[in-house]
């Protein structure tokens, strides 16, 4: 009799996934199993190596590989009889993901990506194969995903006898990874790090950037939004030259005009394929969304750009109409493929935009998006803006007077005929540190921008956090329906708790300070390495895997110990308690000689490193809301995103010490500190306007 176990794992166990990706799987004639103790028991038991195949739902090339091997009944076959082949969500297991893309990248000496593909150990689970696309049959330079499995598998038995020692030896090779490049001439101190200077380091991220095309290095190009923040930032605090303004604003001009911001329908692709930021890789995340937003909402109010405001609204309702569920939470992405093709969904032949436009909608969109050019996307046009409307209405003869609406009537006719076209699939989990890097983007562009409903669907994103995602004073990872599940990760706790103090920017709220104090008690007892600073990634009661991986590096989101450094400082800040700047200074000083290797890679923890070494200035303000409204704006205006700003009520008590209440009237009274120094307390605009320009010389 059969045993029934064996059926289990010799079936494809996906469909009962929450992973709209595993689900994408789970008719694959692949005895695909999700990581878990029944499927590492199996490999144990038949002793087959694992093919870990690690995705996500929104990967153009992963549904390229799953319709070229993974639906083909021989290339199963061939997977099903000599390995156990586990699907990964890379979305929902991060800490997987990082381990075997650092695995892949020791193996072939070079970066991994998405499909990865690696071969493990079935005792140790250690890589001895990896790569990321193979071709159903042999081109680019590239094996046949079929002789893949056929070697690797006569590798592996043919080196049977040698796997144990090859897992000690990567095992060892993990257990290096962590330890700390710590600077061994002093311990930290601010005099240690400031061995950059602003002006350094405004240069070292000036020098790795493209000064002809904007962005950072050769194609693929990504957006490095947190180095991009930082440079803003450093400008802020720093008399700018000439090339640098040129160099930042060039960057953005290329991003939020050319091929990677969604001219149509508003919201930013995830990179460009090319060096001019022409054509995309089509997927829309919410973290790439969640970083450019108030990216480009601060530099609106620094450069003075209309454009730049602009385009920060127009990605604020993007994700709002296209991202955020019914639920309050926010999706993780929109897919890159839709009708069978990548980008199908976006671009526009010239007979669709004849058909569509006419008159002098036409002549301006012919004038803008230049599509008397040869097309620049297989045949069609993938809408990138060439002209200012000022050149465009001096081109066309347009009236002046008109073209503002002409060009917001063709772009609603665009958006119009482009949505009765298939939609791109949309991946609906809510990922907690995804949702709170959308919670502190909509947030801080509300508040720069003066814009309301945004900081509505922050706080709805954040309720249903709070209602789905907490459990026992412990985060969870994902969910999906209002079903959260998996133990939360470093940026989970960090990321919320950095939104949770933009938000009390907005509106300052007791309960949300506490959470977010819970959130970094519950960091500092399960994820920080207390012996050397900083923090680990995954928990201490965290499932065991190959290694704990602890890093500063930002990636395509900023690096949790980054954005952990630049929370510890705000509380220290907000309650004076020296242990807040004692973990700063730990984990700063275990990252010192990283981040002065490789400057453009730190961008979050050079930001804490700076707000430690330039405190940034604090005020607040007690009083009515209208009188509060008032000495806001004035302070954004003319001080851009270069304060803190807290606005109280003047009748609410807080846990928190912010202001002396006996100095607080009903009218308006605001308190400025900088560092340790406050300023007296003051109550009309000229007075708080010279202590701030005393303070931020």
């Amino acid at each position: 009799m059969t045993n029934p176990e064996e059926n289990v794992i010799k079936a494809n166990r996906l469909v009962e996934a929450m992973s709209p990706y595993l689900k994408q799987h789970a008719d694959n004639p692949v005895h695909w199993q999700p990581w878990d103790a029944c499927a590492l028991a199996e490999a144990v038991k038949s002793d087959k190596p694992v093919l870990l195949s690690i995705g996500y739902s929104a990967c153009h090339w992963c549904h390229v590989m799953a319709h070229e091997s993974f639906e083909d009944p021989s290339t199963a076959s061939l997977m099903n009889e000599l390995y156990i082949n586990i699907k990964v969500d890379r979305e929902e297991r991060p800490d997987l993901d990082q381990i075997y893309q650092i695995a892949h990248q020791m193996l072939t000496r070079r970066p991994g990506g998405w499909p990865l593909t690696v071969m493990l150990t079935p005792r140790g689970l250690t890589p001895f194969f990896a790569g990321t696309y193979f071709p159903s049959t042999a081109r680019h330079n590239l094996p046949s995903f079929k002789q893949v499995l056929t070697d690797v598998a006569t590798h592996y038995r043919e080196n049977r006898t040698k796997m144990d020692d090859h897992d000690v030896v990567m095992h060892q090779h993990f257990a290096r990874i962590n330890q700390p490049a710590v600077d061994e001439s002093a311990g930290y101190s601010p005099v240690l790090s400031s061995s950059w200077s602003t002006d350094e380091l405004q240069s070292e991220i000036l020098a790795a950037m493209d000064c002809k095309h904007g962005g950072f290095g050769r194609a693929p190009k990504f957006p490095h939004a947190t180095a991009l923040g930082l440079l803003l930032v450093l400008r802020d605090h720093n008399a700018p030259t000439t090339d640098d303004s040129d160099n930042l604003q060039l960057t953005l001009d290329a991003m939020a005009l050319g091929g990677l911001f969604d001219q149509i329908g508003g919201g930013f692709f995830r990179y460009s394929v090319d060096d001019t930021f022409d054509i995309p890789h089509f997927e829309k995340m919410l973290y790439d969304n969640a970083l450019l937003m108030p990216l480009y909402a601060a530099a609106s109010i620094q450069f003075q750009n209309a454009e730049y405001r602009r385009v920060a609204l127009a990605t604020a309702k993007f994700v709002i109409k296209e991202m955020q569920l019914e639920s309050g939470g926010f999706c993780s992405s929109l897919d890159a493929d839709s009708a069978g093709g990548e980008g199908e969904y976006y671009v526009f032949s010239r007979g669709e935009i004849d058909q569509v436009l006419s008159g002098d909608e036409l002549k301006l969109a012919i004038a803008r998006f230049n599509l008397d050019r040869q097309a620049n996307f297989e045949g069609r046009y993938h809408l990138n803006i060439r002209t200012s409307l000022v050149e465009a209405t001096r081109t066309t003869g347009i009236e002046h007077s008109l073209t503002a609406r002409i060009w917001d009537s063709l772009i609603d006719k665009l958006a119009r005929y482009r949505d009765s076209r298939e939609r791109p699939a949309r991946d609906d989990k809510c990922l907690t540190s995804w949702n709170a890097l959308m919670i502190k983007a909509l947030a801080r562009t509300g508040r720069l921008l003066d814009d309301d409903s945004l900081i509505i669907a922050a706080e709805r994103a954040l309720q249903y956090l709070r209602q789905h995602h907490i459990k026992e004073n412990r985060l969870n990872a994902v969910s999906r329906n209002q079903e959260s599940r998996l133990t939360g990760y470093l940026d989970d706790y960090v990321f919320l708790a950095d939104a949770l103090l933009e938000l009390l920017q907005c509106r300052w709220q007791d309960e949300d300070f506490s959470l977010c104090e819970s959130l970094v008690s519950t960091a500092r007892k399960h994820f920080s390495d207390t012996t050397n600073g900083g923090f680990y990634f995954t928990a201490d009661d965290h499932e065991v895997l190959l290694y704990r991986p602890i890093t500063a590096t930002d990636d395509s989101t900023p690096s949790g110990n980054g954005i952990a450094g630049q929370v510890l400082l705000e509380l220290y800040h907000l309650t004076h308690n020296s242990i807040y700047q004692e973990d700063t200074s730990l984990l700063l000083s275990r990252f010192t000689k990283d981040t002065h290797r490789f400057p453009t890679a730190h961008g979050a923890l050079l930001l804490a490193h700076h707000r430690l070494q330039t405190p940034e200035t604090r005020i607040v303000l007690r009083g009515s809301e209208q009188a509060r409204y008032t000495f806001e704006r004035s302070i954004i205006d003319r001080y851009a995103d270069n304060v803190r700003i807290y606005s109280i009520d003047a009748r609410q008590e807080t846990i928190v010490q912010l202001s002396s209440p006996g100095n607080v009237t009903d009218s308006i009274t605001a308190f400025v500190c900088m560092g340790h120094h406050c300023h007296p307390p003051v109550s009309d605009l000229e007075s708080l306007h010279i202590q701030l320009d005393k303070s931020l010389k």
